[in-house]
Protein backbone atom coordinates (compact mmCIF):
# COMPACT_ATOMS: atom_id res chain seq x y z
CA UNK A 1 0.00 0.00 0.00
CA UNK A 2 1.12 3.60 -0.52
CA UNK A 3 2.47 5.77 2.19
CA UNK A 4 -0.40 8.05 2.88
CA UNK A 5 1.20 10.13 5.58
CA UNK A 6 3.82 12.21 3.83
CA UNK A 7 2.50 14.40 1.03
CA UNK A 8 4.79 17.15 -0.08
CA UNK A 9 3.15 19.03 -2.92
CA UNK A 10 0.07 21.17 -3.43
CA UNK A 11 -1.03 23.79 -5.90
CA UNK A 12 -1.05 26.41 -3.15
CA UNK A 13 2.62 25.70 -2.52
CA UNK A 14 3.62 26.72 -6.01
CA UNK A 15 2.95 30.41 -5.38
CA UNK A 16 4.14 30.56 -1.80
CA UNK A 17 7.67 31.77 -2.50
CA UNK A 18 9.34 34.82 -1.02
CA UNK A 19 8.34 37.21 -3.80
CA UNK A 20 5.61 38.85 -1.70
CA UNK A 21 8.17 40.40 0.62
CA UNK A 22 10.06 43.60 -0.15
CA UNK A 23 13.67 42.80 0.63
CA UNK A 24 14.57 46.56 1.01
CA UNK A 25 11.92 47.04 3.71
CA UNK A 26 12.98 44.10 5.86
CA UNK A 27 16.14 43.96 7.95
CA UNK A 28 16.58 40.19 7.45
CA UNK A 29 14.67 39.29 4.28
CA UNK A 30 16.16 35.78 4.12
CA UNK A 31 14.25 34.91 7.30
CA UNK A 32 11.01 35.15 5.34
CA UNK A 33 12.06 32.71 2.63
CA UNK A 34 9.63 29.74 2.52
CA UNK A 35 12.45 27.27 3.21
CA UNK A 36 13.44 29.08 6.40
CA UNK A 37 9.85 29.65 7.53
CA UNK A 38 8.93 26.03 6.94
CA UNK A 39 11.93 24.82 8.91
CA UNK A 40 11.10 27.10 11.86
CA UNK A 41 7.41 26.18 11.92
CA UNK A 42 8.13 22.45 11.52
CA UNK A 43 10.65 22.44 14.37
CA UNK A 44 8.31 24.44 16.60
CA UNK A 45 5.35 22.13 15.93
CA UNK A 46 7.48 19.04 16.49
CA UNK A 47 8.61 20.36 19.89
CA UNK A 48 5.00 20.81 20.99
CA UNK A 49 3.95 17.35 19.77
CA UNK A 50 7.03 15.75 21.33
CA UNK A 51 6.26 17.31 24.72
CA UNK A 52 2.49 16.81 24.91
CA UNK A 53 1.85 13.56 23.03
CA UNK A 54 3.24 10.01 22.82
CA UNK A 55 3.84 10.35 19.08
CA UNK A 56 7.65 10.77 19.43
CA UNK A 57 8.19 12.63 16.12
CA UNK A 58 11.85 13.28 16.98
CA UNK A 59 12.66 9.62 17.53
CA UNK A 60 10.90 8.58 14.33
CA UNK A 61 12.49 11.39 12.33
CA UNK A 62 15.99 10.57 13.57
CA UNK A 63 15.48 6.95 12.53
CA UNK A 64 14.08 8.11 9.20
CA UNK A 65 17.08 10.36 8.56
CA UNK A 66 19.45 7.56 9.52
CA UNK A 67 17.96 5.21 6.92
CA UNK A 68 17.49 7.98 4.37
CA UNK A 69 21.16 8.92 4.61
CA UNK A 70 22.25 5.39 3.70
CA UNK A 71 19.56 4.77 1.08
CA UNK A 72 22.02 5.13 -1.80
CA UNK A 73 24.72 3.14 -0.02
CA UNK A 74 23.57 -0.37 -0.85
CA UNK A 75 19.86 -0.13 0.00
CA UNK A 76 18.62 0.43 -3.56
CA UNK A 77 18.14 -2.64 -5.73
CA UNK A 78 16.29 -1.11 -8.68
CA UNK A 79 18.74 1.65 -9.65
CA UNK A 80 22.03 3.25 -8.57
CA UNK A 81 20.31 6.40 -7.26
CA UNK A 82 16.93 7.64 -6.03
CA UNK A 83 16.67 10.06 -8.95
CA UNK A 84 17.28 7.27 -11.48
CA UNK A 85 14.80 4.98 -9.73
CA UNK A 86 12.01 7.54 -9.61
CA UNK A 87 12.72 8.46 -13.22
CA UNK A 88 12.21 4.87 -14.37
CA UNK A 89 9.09 4.56 -12.23
CA UNK A 90 7.64 7.75 -13.73
CA UNK A 91 8.40 6.43 -17.23
CA UNK A 92 6.45 3.21 -16.59
CA UNK A 93 3.45 5.25 -15.49
CA UNK A 94 3.69 7.85 -18.25
CA UNK A 95 1.09 8.14 -20.99
CA UNK A 96 3.47 6.43 -23.42
CA UNK A 97 3.57 3.21 -21.33
CA UNK A 98 0.72 0.73 -21.67
CA UNK A 99 -0.83 -1.58 -19.08
CA UNK A 100 0.73 -4.51 -20.93
CA UNK A 101 4.19 -2.95 -20.59
CA UNK A 102 3.67 -2.37 -16.88
CA UNK A 103 2.46 -5.94 -16.45
CA UNK A 104 5.46 -7.32 -18.33
CA UNK A 105 7.83 -5.25 -16.18
CA UNK A 106 5.91 -5.59 -12.92
CA UNK A 107 9.01 -6.71 -10.99
CA UNK A 108 10.93 -3.58 -11.98
CA UNK A 109 7.86 -1.42 -11.31
CA UNK A 110 7.23 -2.84 -7.85
CA UNK A 111 10.89 -2.94 -6.86
CA UNK A 112 11.40 0.70 -7.91
CA UNK A 113 8.29 1.71 -6.01
CA UNK A 114 9.28 0.08 -2.73
CA UNK A 115 12.88 1.25 -3.03
CA UNK A 116 11.41 4.76 -3.00
CA UNK A 117 8.42 4.42 -0.68
CA UNK A 118 9.37 2.03 2.12
CA UNK A 119 11.23 4.58 4.23
CA UNK A 120 8.28 6.97 4.11
CA UNK A 121 5.84 4.17 4.88
CA UNK A 122 7.64 3.27 8.09
CA UNK A 123 8.15 6.90 9.10
CA UNK A 124 4.58 8.06 8.55
CA UNK A 125 2.47 4.90 8.84
CA UNK A 126 4.36 2.36 10.94
CA UNK A 127 5.58 -1.13 10.12
CA UNK A 128 2.18 -2.46 8.92
CA UNK A 129 1.54 -1.09 5.45
CA UNK A 130 -2.24 -1.43 5.23
CA UNK A 131 -5.58 0.20 6.02
CA UNK A 132 -8.31 -0.63 8.53
CA UNK A 133 -11.56 0.88 9.74
CA UNK A 134 -11.30 2.12 13.33
CA UNK A 135 -14.01 1.08 15.76
CA UNK A 136 -15.10 3.46 18.57
CA UNK A 137 -12.35 4.06 21.15
CA UNK A 138 -9.73 2.24 19.07
CA UNK A 139 -6.34 3.80 18.46
CA UNK A 140 -4.73 3.58 15.04
CA UNK A 141 -2.36 0.83 16.20
CA UNK A 142 -5.15 -1.14 17.89
CA UNK A 143 -7.25 -1.06 14.73
CA UNK A 144 -4.25 -2.18 12.68
CA UNK A 145 -3.62 -5.20 14.91
CA UNK A 146 -7.31 -6.15 15.10
CA UNK A 147 -7.50 -6.12 11.31
CA UNK A 148 -4.51 -8.46 11.13
CA UNK A 149 -5.75 -10.76 13.90
CA UNK A 150 -9.13 -11.10 12.22
CA UNK A 151 -7.47 -12.35 9.03
CA UNK A 152 -5.28 -14.73 11.04
CA UNK A 153 -8.40 -16.14 12.69
CA UNK A 154 -9.55 -17.34 9.27
CA UNK A 155 -6.50 -19.61 8.81
CA UNK A 156 -7.77 -22.44 11.05
CA UNK A 157 -4.31 -22.98 12.53
CA UNK A 158 -5.74 -25.23 15.22
CA UNK A 159 -6.60 -27.75 12.53
CA UNK A 160 -3.09 -27.39 11.09
CA UNK A 161 -1.66 -28.19 14.53
CA UNK A 162 -3.96 -31.21 14.85
CA UNK A 163 -2.83 -32.38 11.41
CA UNK A 164 0.77 -32.28 12.60
CA UNK A 165 -0.13 -34.37 15.66
CA UNK A 166 -2.21 -36.88 13.70
CA UNK A 167 0.02 -37.17 10.65
CA UNK A 168 3.66 -36.30 11.05
CA UNK A 169 6.57 -38.07 9.49
CA UNK A 170 6.04 -41.78 9.01
CA UNK A 171 9.66 -42.81 9.68
CA UNK A 172 9.78 -40.74 12.84
CA UNK A 173 6.51 -42.27 13.99
CA UNK A 174 7.83 -45.84 13.49
CA UNK A 175 11.06 -45.05 15.32
CA UNK A 176 9.16 -43.58 18.22
CA UNK A 177 6.91 -46.66 18.29
CA UNK A 178 9.95 -48.92 18.64
CA UNK A 179 11.38 -46.83 21.47
CA UNK A 180 8.08 -46.81 23.38
CA UNK A 181 7.36 -50.49 22.78
CA UNK A 182 3.82 -49.69 21.76
CA UNK A 183 1.78 -49.24 18.64
CA UNK A 184 2.13 -46.19 16.47
CA UNK A 185 -0.70 -44.51 18.35
CA UNK A 186 1.16 -41.41 19.48
CA UNK A 187 1.72 -42.70 23.03
CA UNK A 188 4.93 -41.20 24.40
CA UNK A 189 5.15 -38.54 21.72
CA UNK A 190 5.20 -34.85 22.64
CA UNK A 191 2.30 -32.77 21.40
CA UNK A 192 3.62 -30.43 18.72
CA UNK A 193 3.68 -26.72 19.54
CA UNK A 194 2.34 -23.85 17.44
CA UNK A 195 5.96 -22.97 16.64
CA UNK A 196 5.92 -25.98 14.30
CA UNK A 197 2.95 -24.69 12.28
CA UNK A 198 4.33 -22.92 9.21
CA UNK A 199 2.54 -19.86 7.82
CA UNK A 200 3.43 -17.81 4.73
CA UNK A 201 2.96 -14.03 4.49
CA UNK A 202 2.65 -13.30 0.76
CA UNK A 203 4.11 -9.82 0.21
CA UNK A 204 5.24 -9.05 3.75
CA UNK A 205 6.73 -5.55 3.43
CA UNK A 206 9.00 -4.97 6.44
CA UNK A 207 7.02 -7.54 8.40
CA UNK A 208 4.71 -5.61 10.73
CA UNK A 209 1.73 -7.98 10.21
CA UNK A 210 4.09 -10.98 10.18
CA UNK A 211 5.40 -10.16 13.65
CA UNK A 212 1.95 -9.33 15.04
CA UNK A 213 0.43 -12.55 13.69
CA UNK A 214 3.40 -14.55 14.97
CA UNK A 215 2.76 -13.14 18.46
CA UNK A 216 -1.01 -13.63 18.17
CA UNK A 217 -0.94 -17.24 16.99
CA UNK A 218 2.44 -18.54 18.16
CA UNK A 219 2.99 -19.97 14.67
CA UNK A 220 6.21 -19.83 12.66
CA UNK A 221 5.76 -17.17 9.94
CA UNK A 222 7.86 -16.68 6.80
CA UNK A 223 7.41 -13.43 4.92
CA UNK A 224 8.06 -13.17 1.19
CA UNK A 225 8.87 -9.85 -0.50
CA UNK A 226 10.53 -8.84 -3.75
CA UNK A 227 12.45 -5.88 -2.36
CA UNK A 228 15.88 -6.43 -0.79
CA UNK A 229 15.73 -3.42 1.53
CA UNK A 230 12.42 -4.67 2.94
CA UNK A 231 13.95 -8.11 3.57
CA UNK A 232 16.93 -6.63 5.41
CA UNK A 233 14.82 -4.20 7.44
CA UNK A 234 12.22 -6.86 8.30
CA UNK A 235 14.86 -9.31 9.53
CA UNK A 236 16.55 -6.54 11.50
CA UNK A 237 13.28 -5.88 13.36
CA UNK A 238 12.66 -9.60 13.92
CA UNK A 239 16.09 -10.15 15.43
CA UNK A 240 15.74 -7.06 17.63
CA UNK A 241 12.71 -8.49 19.50
CA UNK A 242 13.61 -11.35 21.89
CA UNK A 243 9.98 -12.51 21.80
CA UNK A 244 10.61 -14.17 18.45
CA UNK A 245 13.47 -16.36 19.59
CA UNK A 246 12.75 -20.07 19.89
CA UNK A 247 13.99 -20.66 23.43
CA UNK A 248 13.10 -24.33 23.18
CA UNK A 249 14.93 -25.74 20.14
CA UNK A 250 13.50 -29.24 20.63
CA UNK A 251 11.47 -30.58 17.73
CA UNK A 252 8.66 -33.07 18.13
CA UNK A 253 8.78 -36.32 16.18
CA UNK A 254 5.58 -35.41 14.36
CA UNK A 255 6.82 -32.39 12.49
CA UNK A 256 8.70 -31.94 9.25
CA UNK A 257 9.66 -28.33 10.00
CA UNK A 258 13.44 -28.15 10.09
CA UNK A 259 15.80 -25.21 10.21
CA UNK A 260 17.45 -25.18 6.80
CA UNK A 261 20.54 -23.49 8.29
CA UNK A 262 21.02 -25.95 11.13
CA UNK A 263 22.43 -29.45 11.12
CA UNK A 264 20.74 -30.71 14.26
CA UNK A 265 17.17 -30.75 12.95
CA UNK A 266 16.14 -28.10 15.46
CA UNK A 267 13.58 -25.34 15.18
CA UNK A 268 14.79 -22.06 13.63
CA UNK A 269 16.45 -19.51 15.90
CA UNK A 270 13.61 -17.06 15.28
CA UNK A 271 9.94 -17.80 14.67
CA UNK A 272 9.53 -15.26 11.88
CA UNK A 273 11.78 -14.05 9.11
CA UNK A 274 11.68 -12.33 5.70
CA UNK A 275 12.81 -14.02 2.48
CA UNK A 276 13.48 -12.30 -0.82
CA UNK A 277 11.52 -13.68 -3.74
CA UNK A 278 8.79 -13.12 -6.31
CA UNK A 279 5.33 -14.32 -5.29
CA UNK A 280 4.72 -15.10 -8.98
CA UNK A 281 7.53 -17.67 -8.78
CA UNK A 282 8.03 -18.55 -5.14
CA UNK A 283 11.34 -20.04 -3.90
CA UNK A 284 9.69 -22.79 -1.83
CA UNK A 285 9.04 -26.49 -2.50
CA UNK A 286 5.46 -27.59 -3.12
CA UNK A 287 3.24 -28.31 -0.10
CA UNK A 288 5.54 -26.52 2.34
CA UNK A 289 3.16 -24.35 4.39
CA UNK A 290 0.18 -25.07 6.66
CA UNK A 291 -1.51 -21.75 5.86
CA UNK A 292 -0.92 -18.49 3.99
CA UNK A 293 -2.26 -14.96 4.01
CA UNK A 294 -1.77 -11.73 2.05
CA UNK A 295 -2.61 -8.21 3.22
CA UNK A 296 -2.98 -5.64 0.43
CA UNK A 297 -0.01 -7.13 -1.41
CA UNK A 298 -1.12 -9.29 -4.34
CA UNK A 299 -2.63 -6.17 -5.95
CA UNK A 300 0.86 -5.78 -7.48
CA UNK A 301 0.52 -9.06 -9.38
CA UNK A 302 0.18 -8.77 -13.16
CA UNK A 303 -1.78 -12.05 -13.33
CA UNK A 304 -4.01 -12.99 -10.38
CA UNK A 305 -4.56 -16.62 -11.44
CA UNK A 306 -0.83 -17.21 -11.74
CA UNK A 307 -0.20 -15.47 -8.41
CA UNK A 308 -2.85 -17.45 -6.52
CA UNK A 309 -1.70 -20.64 -8.24
CA UNK A 310 1.76 -20.19 -6.74
CA UNK A 311 0.20 -19.80 -3.29
CA UNK A 312 -1.83 -22.94 -3.97
CA UNK A 313 1.33 -24.83 -4.97
CA UNK A 314 3.26 -24.13 -1.75
CA UNK A 315 0.31 -24.96 0.54
CA UNK A 316 -0.40 -28.42 1.93
CA UNK A 317 -3.69 -30.20 1.15
CA UNK A 318 -6.48 -28.77 3.30
CA UNK A 319 -4.54 -25.56 4.04
CA UNK A 320 -6.27 -22.18 3.98
CA UNK A 321 -5.31 -18.97 2.21
CA UNK A 322 -6.94 -15.72 3.38
CA UNK A 323 -6.31 -12.28 1.91
CA UNK A 324 -7.35 -8.65 1.82
CA UNK A 325 -7.31 -7.44 -1.79
CA UNK A 326 -7.26 -3.98 -3.33
CA UNK A 327 -10.17 -3.95 -5.80
CA UNK A 328 -12.54 -1.80 -7.77
CA UNK A 329 -16.12 -2.19 -6.54
CA UNK A 330 -19.35 -2.38 -8.53
CA UNK A 331 -19.73 1.40 -8.09
CA UNK A 332 -16.76 2.02 -10.36
CA UNK A 333 -17.85 3.31 -13.78
CA UNK A 334 -15.20 3.13 -16.53
CA UNK A 335 -17.13 5.80 -18.44
CA UNK A 336 -16.97 8.27 -15.54
CA UNK A 337 -13.98 10.59 -16.05
CA UNK A 338 -13.56 11.23 -12.32
CA UNK A 339 -13.54 7.50 -11.59
CA UNK A 340 -10.94 6.90 -14.30
CA UNK A 341 -8.75 9.72 -12.99
CA UNK A 342 -8.93 8.38 -9.42
CA UNK A 343 -8.03 4.87 -10.61
CA UNK A 344 -4.97 6.25 -12.39
CA UNK A 345 -3.92 8.24 -9.32
CA UNK A 346 -4.01 5.10 -7.18
CA UNK A 347 -2.04 3.10 -9.75
CA UNK A 348 0.64 5.78 -10.08
CA UNK A 349 0.90 6.46 -6.35
CA UNK A 350 0.94 2.83 -5.24
CA UNK A 351 3.04 0.91 -7.72
CA UNK A 352 0.20 -0.97 -9.42
CA UNK A 353 0.22 -2.16 -13.03
CA UNK A 354 -3.61 -2.09 -12.99
CA UNK A 355 -6.49 -2.49 -10.52
CA UNK A 356 -8.77 -5.54 -10.77
CA UNK A 357 -12.42 -5.82 -9.78
CA UNK A 358 -13.72 -7.90 -6.88
CA UNK A 359 -15.33 -10.30 -9.37
CA UNK A 360 -12.06 -10.82 -11.23
CA UNK A 361 -10.13 -11.58 -8.03
CA UNK A 362 -12.72 -14.05 -6.76
CA UNK A 363 -12.90 -15.89 -10.07
CA UNK A 364 -9.08 -15.97 -10.24
CA UNK A 365 -8.87 -17.55 -6.78
CA UNK A 366 -11.37 -20.21 -7.87
CA UNK A 367 -9.52 -20.84 -11.14
CA UNK A 368 -6.28 -21.32 -9.20
CA UNK A 369 -7.86 -24.37 -7.56
CA UNK A 370 -9.10 -23.04 -4.22
CA UNK A 371 -12.45 -23.93 -2.68
CA UNK A 372 -14.06 -20.59 -1.78
CA UNK A 373 -15.05 -20.50 1.90
CA UNK A 374 -15.87 -16.81 2.31
CA UNK A 375 -15.78 -13.51 0.46
CA UNK A 376 -17.01 -10.01 1.22
CA UNK A 377 -15.97 -6.38 1.21
CA UNK A 378 -14.98 -5.57 4.80
CA UNK A 379 -15.33 -1.84 4.08
CA UNK A 380 -19.08 -2.40 4.41
CA UNK A 381 -18.81 -3.91 7.90
CA UNK A 382 -20.32 -1.78 10.68
CA UNK A 383 -17.58 0.20 12.42
CA UNK A 384 -19.50 2.98 14.18
CA UNK A 385 -18.75 5.76 11.71
CA UNK A 386 -20.86 7.76 9.28
CA UNK A 387 -20.50 8.91 5.69
CA UNK A 388 -22.90 11.10 3.76
CA UNK A 389 -25.06 8.77 1.64
CA UNK A 390 -25.04 11.25 -1.28
CA UNK A 391 -21.41 12.36 -1.41
CA UNK A 392 -19.67 9.66 0.65
CA UNK A 393 -17.92 12.37 2.68
CA UNK A 394 -16.94 11.48 6.24
CA UNK A 395 -18.64 13.86 8.65
CA UNK A 396 -19.41 14.53 12.31
CA UNK A 397 -22.02 17.25 11.78
CA UNK A 398 -25.38 17.34 13.60
CA UNK A 399 -27.05 14.97 11.16
CA UNK A 400 -24.12 12.57 11.23
CA UNK A 401 -24.01 12.48 15.04
CA UNK A 402 -27.40 10.74 15.12
CA UNK A 403 -25.74 7.72 13.53
CA UNK A 404 -22.17 8.32 14.63
CA UNK A 405 -20.60 6.36 17.51
CA UNK A 406 -16.96 7.31 17.16
CA UNK A 407 -15.76 4.96 14.41
CA UNK A 408 -13.50 6.19 11.64
CA UNK A 409 -13.31 4.99 8.00
CA UNK A 410 -10.15 3.51 6.53
CA UNK A 411 -9.34 6.55 4.38
CA UNK A 412 -9.63 9.14 7.19
CA UNK A 413 -5.83 9.30 7.81
CA UNK A 414 -5.47 10.59 4.23
CA UNK A 415 -7.94 13.44 4.66
CA UNK A 416 -6.83 16.96 5.70
CA UNK A 417 -7.24 18.35 9.20
CA UNK A 418 -6.17 21.55 10.97
CA UNK A 419 -5.51 19.71 14.23
CA UNK A 420 -1.70 20.10 14.60
CA UNK A 421 -1.49 17.06 16.87
CA UNK A 422 -2.56 14.57 14.22
CA UNK A 423 -0.72 13.31 11.15
CA UNK A 424 -3.62 14.62 9.05
CA UNK A 425 -2.34 18.18 9.54
CA UNK A 426 0.15 17.60 6.73
CA UNK A 427 -2.71 17.16 4.25
CA UNK A 428 -4.03 20.72 4.53
CA UNK A 429 -2.46 23.33 2.25
CA UNK A 430 -0.15 24.66 4.97
CA UNK A 431 1.06 21.21 5.98
CA UNK A 432 1.71 20.33 2.35
CA UNK A 433 3.76 23.48 1.89
CA UNK A 434 5.76 22.88 5.07
CA UNK A 435 6.63 19.31 4.19
CA UNK A 436 7.44 20.18 0.60
CA UNK A 437 9.87 22.94 1.48
CA UNK A 438 11.34 20.97 4.37
CA UNK A 439 12.18 18.16 2.00
CA UNK A 440 13.62 20.57 -0.54
CA UNK A 441 15.82 21.99 2.21
CA UNK A 442 16.96 18.48 3.14
CA UNK A 443 17.89 17.80 -0.48
CA UNK A 444 19.77 21.12 -0.67
CA UNK A 445 21.71 20.26 2.49
CA UNK A 446 22.36 16.74 1.12
CA UNK A 447 20.49 15.19 4.05
CA UNK A 448 18.19 13.50 1.51
CA UNK A 449 19.09 12.06 -1.91
CA UNK A 450 18.14 14.02 -5.02
CA UNK A 451 14.76 12.82 -6.25
CA UNK A 452 13.24 12.36 -2.80
CA UNK A 453 10.79 15.24 -3.28
CA UNK A 454 9.66 13.71 -6.59
CA UNK A 455 8.96 10.51 -4.68
CA UNK A 456 6.57 12.42 -2.44
CA UNK A 457 4.72 13.89 -5.42
CA UNK A 458 4.16 10.30 -6.55
CA UNK A 459 2.91 9.25 -3.10
CA UNK A 460 0.68 12.30 -2.89
CA UNK A 461 -1.08 11.27 -6.08
CA UNK A 462 -1.96 7.92 -4.56
CA UNK A 463 -3.12 9.44 -1.28
CA UNK A 464 -5.46 11.90 -3.01
CA UNK A 465 -6.92 9.16 -5.19
CA UNK A 466 -7.40 6.75 -2.30
CA UNK A 467 -9.12 9.33 -0.11
CA UNK A 468 -11.59 10.25 -2.84
CA UNK A 469 -12.16 6.63 -3.88
CA UNK A 470 -13.15 5.84 -0.31
CA UNK A 471 -15.66 8.66 -0.26
CA UNK A 472 -17.20 7.52 -3.54
CA UNK A 473 -17.06 3.82 -2.62
CA UNK A 474 -15.53 2.86 -5.97
CA UNK A 475 -12.50 1.15 -4.41
CA UNK A 476 -11.83 -1.12 -1.45
CA UNK A 477 -8.49 -2.01 0.19
CA UNK A 478 -10.01 -4.88 2.15
CA UNK A 479 -11.93 -7.26 -0.09
CA UNK A 480 -11.76 -10.44 1.99
CA UNK A 481 -11.34 -13.81 0.29
CA UNK A 482 -10.82 -17.11 2.09
CA UNK A 483 -9.99 -20.24 0.10
CA UNK A 484 -9.02 -23.80 0.98
CA UNK A 485 -6.76 -26.21 -0.86
CA UNK A 486 -8.72 -29.44 -1.55
CA UNK A 487 -7.66 -32.48 0.45
CA UNK A 488 -7.10 -34.29 -2.85
CA UNK A 489 -4.85 -31.48 -4.06
CA UNK A 490 -3.61 -31.80 -7.62
CA UNK A 491 -0.44 -29.98 -8.62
Amino acid sequence: MASHCTNFSHSNCENSGGGSYDGDALPFPFLFHPLVLSAVVTIGASIIVQLVSPADPWGKTLLFLKHLGRQERGNLSSAPSVATSVGEYERLHSSSATVDERNSQYAKLVNSYYDLATLFYEWGWGTSFHFSNRHPHESFDEATRRHEYYLASKLNLGMALKSLADGGDGDAKDANCERSGGEASGVGRRTPSMAEVRVLDVGCGIGGPMRNICKFTGADVTGLTLNKYQVDRGNELCRADPHFRNHSKALSTTTTHRDEDANDGALPDVRCRSVQGDFMNQPFPSSTFDAAYAIEATCHAPDRVRCYSEVYRVLKPGAIFACYEWCLTDKYDPKNTEHVRIKKQIEEGDGLPDIASTHHCLESLRNAGFEILEERDCVNDEYGGWQDPDTGAYSTNDVARKCYRGGKPWMLPLMPSWNPFTQRFQFNWLGLCLTKYSLMLMEFLRMAPAGTSRTQVMLQSGAIGLARSGELGIFTPMYLMVGRVPLDKKE
